[in-house]
């Protein structure tokens, strides 16, 4: 069954402000607010039954969030990423569907990694006199305040959403019969 158009452009609108939002906020203050984590999942919940998405297309990207959700909390438990990246992490698979998570995923890591060696280049560096009344960026110049990963999921997903179905619908509904 195909999207409604009017559903597959508020996903659209949703989808990239979140990941923007969440991207630079977890930049800017090491945190990715509950309550953008919920507006999100909120608007999934809102927007997937009307939109044309079949129930077992739901119900697969619900048990692959659950899964995202389950295995980032243990990552979390061990120290590796925080609560924040974990709830987007879940949140993000169950948008962008289970057939997308895996590449949601790959992408995450790829995505990642370059951004830690990068923010490590960073760091070896002294911070420029013009960053050191900007204490965002001076929080990230320092080693020890970690890497804030929403960046790379953010960046992600954004890559990855315009595969979905909910993007394809909107290319399929401009293409003139």
């Amino acid at each position: 069954m195909a999207l409604t158009v009017p559903a597959a452009a508020a996903a659209m609108s949703v989808f990239a402000f979140t990941m923007a939002a969440a991207g630079i906020s977890d930049l800017t203050s090491f945190k990715i607010r509950n309550g953008l984590m919920l507006a999100f999942l909120f608007a999934y919940a809102a927007l997937a039954p009307v939109s044309g998405l079949a129930v077992h297309e739901i119900g697969w990207s619900a048990a692959a969030a659950a899964g995202v959700l389950l295995v980032a909390f243990i990552v979390f438990a061990l120290g590796w990423i925080g609560g924040g990246d974990a709830k987007l992490a879940a949140v993000t698979a169950l948008w962008v569907g289970a057939e997308h998570t895996a590449d949601y995923l790959l992408y995450t890591a790829l995505f990642g990694g370059a951004f830690t060696l990068g923010l490590l280049m960073f760091r070896r560096l002294p911070l420029p006199a013009v960053f050191q009344g900007t204490p965002w960026i001076a929080r990230l110049h320092l080693a020890s305040s970690g890497v804030p990963y929403g960046v790379a999921m953010a960046v992600a997903g954004l890559v990855v959403f315009p595969q979905t179905r909910w993007m394809l619908s909107l290319v399929q509904a401009s293409i003139p019969t």
